[in-house]
């Protein structure tokens, strides 16, 4: 029997809170890493982070720090991952990005792996990981729409603050205290947007995730809407979005009505997603269970629950959907679709 190829891996933004995590799983899953380069910029370079006891010095990334690098994992914004991802595919290596650059070019494919992972090998260098909102909603749509088509999906998102980044963490954190101990709250951080305007998030819900589009949805909620129709590949499917930051540190929660094209029984319909890979059922409303945040956060499921039939579409279905949004929505979809690529090469 052959060895097993390693791999020399690179993690851009490494020092971030996805990048940590992305870190944490590939030594966690054992991953078959020869050399693990660990990038950021230059404010971070020279910080020491441990993989499997090892310590290793982060490196500022540069166009040149990929010589060598057979998959590249980036997760520094989308700014640094259009800079830098050509760069590394120029070196040879097959880039796996968790921001915006790339979704919706047509030569990238979009992938969630419980959903479209063929796709894959259709890469030209980069491989996407889709918006964190978008990655839940399609695992658990992804049975529905295979047995029953799917032509309308109406979300709102509950979205914890550690999807806006660390700062965002710290400001909800120090809010809080603020608000507890009757000081006045300072908003630094939240709504990200192209406005100098912030609002308070302890003890609140903003109607605002990304910056405002000319047809009144915010990036976030288009990003939802394109998305979804990449990764099902199907334009067809209506999509309309409402993205809410809640002060919520870990856990993204959705709620979800779908209109499917066929007829469908609700045992079947539960029967459907607790089969399916990734999918975690909690839908016991005797015992008062259903997905929490709380009891997502650091774990890599979709959790799915309040299933029920909408009141007046007879097609309709209600959904509670809840993941970690570092986690499933970040880095561990990325870290997945690396594994697909280490085992296609074995």
């Amino acid at each position: 029997m052959s060895e097993q190829k390693l791999f020399n891996v690179a993690v851009v933004g490494a020092t971030g809170a996805v990048g940590e995590q992305i870190i944490g799983l590939l030594e966690k899953r054992n991953f078959p890493v020869n050399e693990l380069k660990l990038l950021s910029s230059a404010r971070s370079a020279g910080k020491k982070m441990t993989f499997k006891g090892r310590e290793l010095t982060v490196e500022e990334a540069t166009p040149d720090s990929f010589k060598g690098v057979e998959i590249a994992l980036f997760s520094a914004g989308g700014e640094v991952s259009k800079a830098l991802a050509p760069h590394a595919v120029e070196h040879g290596a097959v880039c796996i990005d968790n921001t915006n650059a790339f979704r919706m070019d047509p030569e990238t494919p979009l992938v969630v792996p419980e959903v479209n992972i063929e796709k894959v090998s259709e890469h030209k260098g980069i491989i996407a990981n889709p918006n964190c909102s978008t990655i839940q909603m399609v695992a658990a749509l992804k049975p529905l729409y295979d047995r029953y088509g799917i032509s309308r999906i109406i979300l709102s998102t509950y979205q914890a603050v550690s999807g806006a980044g660390s700062k965002a963490i710290d400001e909800l954190l120090r809010q809080t205290r603020e608000a507890l101990e009757g000081n006045d709250v300072k908003p630094d951080i939240l709504p990200v947007g192209s406005l100098p305007v912030k609002h308070q998030i302890a003890f609140n819900a903003i109607p605002q995730i990304d910056k405002f589009q000319d047809n009144g949805y915010t990036l976030e909620e288009m990003k939802m809407v394109r998305e979804t129709k990449k990764i099902m590949g199907d334009e067809s499917i209506d999509v309309t979005a409402t993205c809410v930051r809640i002060p919520v540190v870990y856990g993204h929660s959705e709620s979800v009505y779908v209109e499917l094209k066929n007829d469908y029984e609700l045992e079947d319909v539960r029967k459907l997603l607790s089969d399916a890979p990734g999918i975690v059922v909690v839908d016991d409303m005797d015992a008062q269970q259903y997905p929490l945040a709380t009891a997502a956060a650091g774990k890599p499921d979709v959790f799915v629950g309040r299933i029920r039939r909408d009141l007046g579409s007879p097609r309709g279905l209600n959904l509670w959907i809840v993941s970690d949004n570092l986690l499933k929505g970040a880095a561990w979809n990325a870290v997945q679709i690396a594994e697909y690529i280490a085992i296609e090469q074995n």
